[in-house]
């Protein structure tokens, strides 16, 4: 029995990376009887007789585990954002990083399409950047888009990490990949065509090697998925306010009409961002109107 890593999923094909070498898989029919999947990136305990021949026995516990892409035990995400066109709000950013604190995976900002921006308008994310390092998100901002020095710093963030590069339709995630792995040569916009040719659409999802790590090569993580988390919870995914939230006078202060809320004594002195709150109070409200889920699936 040996341990690897499920590096690619195929048709029911499992493909694990050991000691430097891939095997190919199947899962032992049991599990399907208890209706469990293995996922690309899960740690695994199998069997081979022949690199082309072998079974998974076990699943080692999880880090934390995604839908879409469906991959498990990612460290990071990076999430790409165009500067303009798409227009950029910060109100999609901070949802994509509050989708990301909730699956517990760290996020990086990669901001794109800064040619399409004047001096003036650059400076603005300038200020915008300095607001998410200072809550420990790192952002990689250049005044040329895809500059080296830009790509260096998310190079370096890649090494030895499992990542899932995420963002809207037309942000430039393919773009991004290309500059960082040109022998990927991603055609952007052909990948998806390639996978969905035929009748029988091809499910294959795949941790390719870039940058001396590991990335999911298959976008599609979006902050659209419905939030299934209670208002009250909001604010432990807001790094920011999770820090000071101890000093505030009441226990489970929600940040909004309350006194001696330290999260708003911060906003006031300018030391928190305002675009953020105004989107945590966005949010809260969509949150409380939610009708609950009951049959919510674990």
């Amino acid at each position: 029995m040996a341990e690897g890593q499920i590096r690619q999923s195929l048709s029911g094909f499992y493909d694990i990376y050991s000691d430097g070498k891939m095997y190919r898989t199947r899962a032992r029919g049991n599990f399907r009887k208890r209706k469990i999947t293995p996922l690309v990136g899960d740690r695994v305990k199998f069997d081979s007789s022949s690199p082309k021949e072998g079974y998974i026995l076990e699943i080692l516990p999880r880090d934390n585990a995604l839908t879409r892409p469906p991959v498990a035990n990612i460290d990071q995400g990076v999430v790409v954002t165009a500067v303009a066109a798409p227009e950029f709000s910060t109100n999609l950013l901070d949802r994509q990083l509050i989708a990301l604190e909730v699956s517990h995976i760290a996020p990086v900002i990669y901001f794109t399409k800064t040619d399409l921006i004047d001096d003036d308008r650059y400076q603005t994310f300038e200020t915008l950047a300095v607001g998410y390092r200072k809550i420990g998100y790192p952002v990689c901002l250049t005044r040329e888009p895809f500059a080296s020095t830009g790509l260096d710093q998310l190079r370096d963030t890649l090494a030895g990490k499992e990542t899932v590069i995420m963002g809207q339709t037309g942000a430039g995630k393919s773009t991004l990949l290309n500059h960082l792995s040109p022998e990927l040569t991603l055609a952007t916009g052909e990948i998806s065509t390639a996978l969905n040719r035929g009748r029988h659409t091809t499910r294959k999802v795949s941790l390719m090697p870039v940058a001396n790590g590991l990335v999911a090569d298959t976008p599609g993580f979006s902050s659209y998925d419905t939030l299934t988390i209670d208002y009250r919870e909001l604010g432990q995914y807001f790094p920011e306010f999770l820090n000071v939230a101890s000093e505030c006078r009441f226990r489970g202060c929600v940040h909004v009409n309350e006194p001696g809320c330290a999260v708003k004594d911060r906003l006031a002195a300018g030391e928190f961002m305002q675009s953020r709150y105004d989107n945590y109070l966005q949010l809260l409200t969509l949150l409380k109107n939610q009708k609950p889920i009951y049959n919510k699936k674990k």
